[in-house]
């Protein structure tokens, strides 16, 4: 499609980037490859689907083929602007419309789930299925980031990172993307997203493959117990790299190494990588929403992490606020479904509920942070491939 010149009718519709990341390059790849599936698709037996239709469809008991607003947005198959499947879109990748799932608002009721054998069925037949969201999307309602520019970072194997831009769409010219936050009240939010493929991946590369630490909870001592990264960065591109370079013949890179280099300066140039990828796209935010971010809220289990969370603050210049709740796409996804329920009035009541934890802020001189981000920089640099530099 790219080398068709779609890869921009792509864009101004779903408001993502090509890529096999979002779902419907996989789509066409298993219409077009496992037998049976395409007549399936065409005849009505094979339905498309994301994660919450799957759940849904299941739980009640095969009635209900829905998902919310802000998962279709991930499909690279809806148009964010006029708020449906796009047939241009669909015809592009060869996905018959009738395999989709009906699009809904994220606070609707999408059904009751029936009895069935599964045990989760028994326990809870009967009740209703109401709010439905994205994972990164939830965790930014969960954050109580409903305002302009309000953002928040979810760190996992990979991670997210999203600001609301508000009910009305834009593009990014800086390889974000737009997205649907949730849709609300008859009301579509939207948000620019920048995804990264690996973060805690990369301390779990450590531990698996380079054997340097025997769990991921040892790294933030590892990183501590040298004063700097001794010139050393890793950039993680172990499947590519994704927001903003969106790079997937992107190798991976250990650079900066010499004779004095130990153990602990590689792992903090992990841990450190995580940061810097998070920079990239937080740098990259304020240029396109000309918003500025008071502070970065964040989740996930690295925001254990004390070294990573004070690091990642010296690098923005702006304070991190850890959730009190790891969890966040669970509870966020908890509060839309009791706003659909009515268990709770508005976004002012959830907003009482919200309790934070720690709250790290910049120490560093800001010289320093701009000589480590140029050191940064040059070894993405040195890390994209021929064709992402050529385009550079």
């Amino acid at each position: 499609l790219e080398a068709q010149g779609e890869a921009e009718t792509g864009r101004t519709r779903s408001g993502l980037v090509l890529s096999p990341y979002f779902s419907a390059a996989k789509a066409a790849w298993i219409l077009n490859e496992v037998p049976g599936v395409r007549a399936g698709a065409e005849s009505g037996r094979v339905l498309l689907g994301t994660m919450d239709s799957w759940l849904t469809w299941n739980l009640t008991g095969g009635q209900v083929h829905a998902t919310d607003c802000s998962n279709a947005s991930r499909t690279q198959l809806f148009n964010i602007f006029e708020k449906r499947w796009d047939d241009r879109l669909l015809g592009l990748f060869a996905i018959p419309k009738v395999m989709l799932p009906q699009v809904r608002f994220s606070d609707e009721r999408f059904g009751t789930v029936a009895p069935g054998a599964h045990p989760v069925q028994q326990a809870l037949a009967g009740l209703p299925i109401a709010g439905v969201m994205g994972d990164s999307h939830a965790a930014l309602f969960g954050q109580n980031c409903f305002g302009l520019g309000m953002a928040k970072a979810t760190y996992g194997t990979g991670s997210s990172i999203m600001m609301n831009i508000g009910a009305t769409p834009r593009l990014s010219g800086s390889g974000l993307v737009t997205s649907v936050a949730w849709g609300r009240g008859g009301t579509i939010e939207y948000v620019f997203e920048g995804n990264i493929n690996c973060t805690g991946a990369t301390i779990q590369w450590l531990v698996d493959d380079l054997q340097l630490l025997a769990s991921p909870k040892e790294s933030s001592a590892w990183a501590e117990s040298v004063p700097d990264n001794g010139g050393v960065y890793l950039v993680p591109a172990f499947v590519g790299l994704g927001a903003p370079y969106w790079d997937s013949a992107a190798k991976a890179s250990l650079t900066g190494m010499t004779r004095a280099t130990r153990k602990a300066h590689v792992v903090r140039a992990a841990e450190e990588s995580i940061v810097y990828q998070i920079k990239d796209i937080v740098e990259l935010r304020l240029r396109d929403s000309k918003l500025q971010i008071p502070e970065l809220s964040v989740d996930g289990g690295p925001t254990r992490d004390a070294f990573l969370m004070q690091f990642q603050s010296d690098m923005l210049g702006i304070p991190v606020a850890c959730a009190r709740i790891e969890e966040l796409s669970a509870l966020g996804v908890c509060l839309m479904g009791g706003l659909a329920t009515g268990l709770w009035p508005d976004l002012d009541a959830i907003g009482k509920l919200r309790e934070t934890g720690k709250r790290y802020e910049p120490q560093m001189p800001e010289n320093n942070r701009n000589l480590l981000y140029l050191g940064w920089q040059a070894a993405v640099k040195r890390t994209l491939s021929r064709q992402q530099q050529n385009q550079e």
